[in-house]
């Protein structure tokens, strides 16, 4: 079971779906399938993307490499297995979000970032890109981003998120 992603409500001056951060982003995901874990929680990250991945594996159908996400049915049979892969969130183009347990690292198609520590600060207030001693940090973390940006949908708009954007 999966859920439509948050809103915003006037937060960092947004308003709706339109940013990159765990509040707009985040999504809950419950899995059940037989012989896994029951009643447990993770908090390794995880993507929609990951979907697809997960229930060829636990249906035992064949591997699709043109897939991008990873199988969860290690997490879901030990939550507590090694998982060291981030889950990357995309909006609009040349904008993402990598997401590791500790870290959500934010880079703008006009080259700008931000870095957050989610375990000591969850609502991502602090952005801590512009510091030195986070500099390795971002490296690793802008290391996974898409090497590849698809173009806009013709007709779709991409309406900013701005508050000021916002009709009256």
């Amino acid at each position: 079971m999966w859920g439509d992603h948050g809103w915003a409500l006037g937060e960092k001056q947004r308003w709706a779906k339109r940013a990159l951060w765990q509040r707009e982003t985040g999504v809950p995901l419950i899995i059940a399938a037989p012989g896994m874990a029951r009643a447990v929680r993770t908090q390794k990250p995880a993507g929609l993307i990951d979907i697809c991945p997960t229930l060829i594996e636990l249906c035992g159908l064949p591997e699709n490499a043109r897939l991008e996400g990873a199988s969860l049915a290690p997490l879901l049979k030990d939550p507590d297995s090694p998982w060291d892969r981030p889950t990357i969130c995309t909006f609009w183009k040349d904008n993402h979000a990598v997401i590791s347990q500790q870290w959500r690292y934010i880079r703008y198609a006009d080259g700008s970032e931000e870095l957050y520590n989610i375990r000591e600060d969850p609502r991502e207030w602090k952005n801590l890109a512009g510091d030195a001693r986070y500099r390795e940090e971002t490296r690793r973390l802008a290391a996974h981003l898409p090497d590849v940006n698809a173009e806009p949908l013709p007709g779709s708009r991409g309406l900013g998120s701005a508050l000021k954007d916002v009709p009256d």
